[in-house]
């Protein structure tokens, strides 16, 4: 009966001592864990290789946040070729819309009241990122709300501006020559 005891004791030690070191390592991985989303929330850059997703999606947000549009949208489409989930593809879309439609906004327009091409070009880009944003996620309301926004903004007949001809035709002939 006493040797029963001690093998108990013994399983329950090991038991416990399994327990306590299962304990140790959750709390170890949720400070780890407090301590990204802090970072995250705080807009700072993460860093490390533990989480390269999170760490290129707060450098992309960064840029932005400093109105470097062009290299934010570079750096969230790097982040679509990661193999995401549809979730975070539409969040990803949904980002590239908005830095592509505060691009436009910050062109300046012509003399005679018109759109800047540069500015058509990422008003037309920022649709179809919110676009590719609601087919992937329908629900997302933010998307809906920034889409109808951009399309309120939008002339109704927005054309694209008119190519000079470059006095070469398709066949590399000079136009005007017999």
């Amino acid at each position: 009966m006493g040797s029963r005891i001690k093998q108990k004791n013994i399983v329950l030690a090991l038991l416990l001592a399994i327990g306590i070191t299962g304990s140790a390592y959750e709390a170890y991985q949720l400070r780890k864990i407090e301590g990204i989303n802090h970072a995250l929330q705080q807009g700072q850059l993460i860093s490390g290789d533990a989480y390269p997703m999170q760490q290129k999606f707060t450098a992309a947000y960064q840029l932005g946040l400093h109105e470097d549009f062009k290299h934010a949208v570079q750096t969230y489409s790097q982040l679509l070729e990661t193999g995401l989930s549809q979730s975070d593809q539409a969040k990803i879309q949904f980002n590239i819309g908005n830095n592509l439609f505060q691009s436009g906004l910050n062109r300046r327009i012509n003399d005679d009241g018109t759109l800047k091409d540069e500015a058509r070009y990422d008003f037309s880009q920022a649709k179809v990122a919110y676009q590719q944003a609601l087919r992937l996620n329908p629900d997302s309301r933010l998307a809906k709300f920034n889409l109808s926004l951009l399309l309120s903004l939008l002339p109704e007949n927005m054309v694209n501006a008119k190519k000079e001809q470059s006095g070469m035709e398709l066949s590399n002939i000079p136009v005007g020559l017999p």
